[in-house]
């Protein structure tokens, strides 16, 4: 080595040791926040890559100290160790793949797209390891006779299944292939997820005569104006944020406006710079590979192993049977209101810009209830008392602010979450509002897992990021009742998250199969139906009125209103899913118009349950990112099938508020706490639901609630 070569790896080791000096990643065990949080007031963007490299470098070597180990495999050795490695990693991507939905920028963007393939490589290394999964396999053909306790025995057979279906098995040249189609998939679907967020966010129209919004309050108005003076604008700003979109199309008399934003928000990524029907295809047809590489048919027969549904044919069984029940009631709520717009000047046929429009005024004048009848007994900060409040009462918890915890944005509110002893449970973070840096919707994760490791019960760090009404510059944040109903959605799968007693990170809080994991979620929205709960926090902000008794029944009436509709709404969801997934052959564009052969399909596929009429140059799929980028593929469907479970579920509650008085009954609550909220993935999940439920689901429990049957 020359004196030139020695310079530059001494410059190179120099700017390492001072990237590890000044990089928080690098010392993490060393954190002194409460309850080791992450310290977002030190970590910057350029923290990131080194810190991955060096993550990734660990990684690395704790699988190879378990493939290089002398002794013969064991479950400890081998199977614990594996769910033990990459510690590091777990740290950084906990950090950076939270923020990149929840507080990204340029930067983290680009970044995200550079690490994809390294992520990804990562990750088939250790699927296509052939010396780890030998040891694997030593351990798994010997676990009858190893006297595993049932979460070991379910880790073991849940370690083995993972390898054996992502190529483990395979021959070493379809391992090869394995590897390119997954980074492959990767770059697709992360590119289709960006594409979204920039199309959402390029896309605003000014308005500068208040009269074009006549039938909006002051508060969405108050929004818009304020989304203008952030771009130094005059006027009233719309964007396609669901705090904009969903109020206008609700309250914005003026169709021209309604039918022209309706537009921009479902032809999102459908042509122009951010077009996603390439994507759509190279993704569909990439899952195909995939599958066919594994010797099944189609994308949907290997993604369904280990969930509920097992196999294609349950889950249409399942959408079949809901199409059947659902499809002729919303056929007749669509005449309803067609004939109610018609009578209040309607010309022509109604559209889907129309329906959130007529739909509420019809609710209002069947119910003479509406969002701004309601909103003053939603005020935020009551609302949260209230969701903490139910979280106290069914399982002990109490929620007490940190404001010690660092957090990764100045609207991001840290607690520490107390059991009935006073204990410490886990962290809990709520992020409410929309940013530009934020993805659409809402959604629960985890800054840490809970896991027991040398004796020590690690505890979950949870996060619930939504997108609900901001306060304007007169009144607070007072939200829709559709936003209570998020709010206490997501909440439930914090509450997975949070509760989870498990001994191993992969199995705990909501790593729990996709079908199964919305059970929380849906099960905790039907708290908010019910008077003994809501009179705990819905008073009104100004007098401090509880929520008057008429409008409670008012509320409990309309509860059923357009259920059919709803229900259809999401079976077209599932539908779409379905068809994408269960191709046996690759999708071929004819005539080169990939743009129209992807509307086409799309539209094909929802026909079935189609119930407005369709529009011409929009569709769903350009922007459908639960399945096309975010995890739902062949999966859609979960929805329903845990909807089902969670109304059976609920049913036990109103049968012990019927029998000994009260919702919040803490027998049938400890019952589905043990069985549900703290077993995580430790068992098949309806052997945990039966042992909760003391039998079968069926669907009437749904039916009934929506007044089908």
């Amino acid at each position: 080595m020359n004196i030139k070569q020695i310079c530059v790896v001494a410059l190179a080791t120099l700017t390492l040791m001072g990237c590890e000096k000044q990089n928080p990643f690098f010392h993490y065990k060393e954190w002194k926040t409460p309850h080791g949080t992450y310290p977002f007031n030190e970590i910057k963007d350029e923290h990131y890559m080194p810190a991955f490299v060096e993550a990734l470098k660990q990684a690395r070597a704790d699988i190879d100290a378990i493939v290089s180990n002398p002794e013969a495999p064991t479950f400890d050795n081998t199977i614990r160790a594996l769910d033990e490695a990459g510690e590091m990693l777990s740290v950084v991507s906990g950090c950076f793949y939270n923020l990149t939905h929840s507080e990204t920028n340029e930067t983290l963007q680009a970044l995200e797209q550079e690490l994809s393939p390294m992520m990804s490589e990562y990750s088939t290394e250790i699927i296509l390891n052939d010396k780890l999964f030998e040891r694997i396999k030593a351990v798994y053909e010997q676990r009858e006779t190893l006297g595993l306790d049932p979460d070991q025995l379910k880790l073991l057979e849940d370690t083995y299944e993972s390898f054996a279906n992502n190529g483990a098995n395979l021959a070493p040249e379809d391992k090869e292939k394995y590897k390119e189609l997954a980074a492959r998939m990767s770059m697709l679907t992360l590119t289709y997820g960006q594409n979204v967020l920039k199309a959402t966010n390029a896309w605003t129209k000014l308005v500068t005569d208040e009269a074009e919004l006549e039938g909006l309050n002051d508060d969405t108005k108050g929004i818009l104006r304020a989304n203008a003076e952030k771009k130094g604008q005059e006027g009233w700003l719309i964007d396609l944020k669901p705090t904009t979109y969903i109020p206008l199309m609700q309250d914005c008399a003026n169709r021209a406006l309604r039918e022209e934003v309706y537009r921009a928000y479902n032809s999102r990524c459908i042509g122009g710079e951010f077009d996603n029907t390439a994507y759509i295809v190279n993704i569909a047809n990439t899952r195909l590979e995939v599958a066919q590489l594994f010797g099944k048919k189609n994308y949907a027969e290997k993604s369904l192993h280990k969930t509920c549904a097992e196999n294609e044919q349950n889950v249409m069984k399942l959408l079949s049977e809901l199409r059947d029940a659902y499809l002729q009631p919303a056929k007749d709520e669509v005449k309803e209101l067609e004939d109610y717009a018609h009578g209040m000047g309607l010309q022509g046929e109604l559209k889907p810009w129309d329906w959130s429009f007529y739909s509420k005024k019809l609710k209002d004048a069947k119910y003479s209830i509406s969002d701004d009848v309601l909103r003053p007994y939603f005020e935020l900060e009551s609302v949260k008392k209230g969701v903490f409040g139910l979280a106290n009462r069914l399982y002990g918890l109490t929620f007490v602010e940190n404001k010690d915890i660092q957090v990764y944005n100045p609207e991001v509110s840290a607690y520490d979450v107390l059991d009935a002893d006073g204990n410490y449970l886990a962290v809990y973070y709520s992020d409410f509002h929309p940013r530009d840096g934020k993805r659409g919707g809402a959604w629960m994760n985890d800054f840490q897992p809970q896991y027991v490791r040398g004796g020590v019960d690690h505890r979950p760090h949870i996060v619930n990021v939504m997108n609900l009404t901001r306060a304007t510059a007169t009144k607070p944040a007072l939200l829709t009742y559709d936003e209570v109903r998020t709010f206490l959605h997501e909440f439930g799968h914090g509450l997975h998250g949070m509760l989870t007693r498990c001994r191993y990170s992969s199995q705990s809080g909501t790593n729990v199969p996709r079908d199964f994991v919305e059970l929380p979620s849906q099960f905790n929205e039907n708290f908010i139906d019910e008077k003994e709960f809501l009179d705990t926090f819905a008073k009104h902000y100004e007098t401090g009125e509880t929520l008057p008794q008429d409008l409670l029944d008012k509320m409990h009436a309309s509860q059923t209103y357009h259920a059919a509709y709803a229900c259809v709404r999401q079976l077209s969801f599932g539908f779409l899913d379905m068809a994408w997934h269960s191709l046996t052959e690759p999708f071929v564009v004819k005539d080169g118009d990939t743009l129209k052969a992807v509307i086409d399909f799309g539209n094909d596929a929802m026909e079935q349950v189609r119930i407005l009429p369709n529009v011409d140059g929009t569709q769903m799929e350009t922007a459908f990112t639960h399945i096309f980028s975010g995890g739902y593929a062949a999966g859609y469907y979960s929805y329903k099938w845990s909807e089902v479970l969670d109304a059976d579920a609920f049913a036990q509650f109103q049968q012990a508020k019927a029998e000994r008085g009260s919702i919040f009954d803490k027998e049938v609550a400890d019952r589905f706490r043990t069985n549900i909220l703290e077993r995580g993935g430790t068992e098949d999940p309806m052997v945990l639901y039966r042992r909760f439920r003391g039998g079968e689901p069926t669907i009437d429990a749904l039916l009934h609630r929506d007044g089908i049957k």
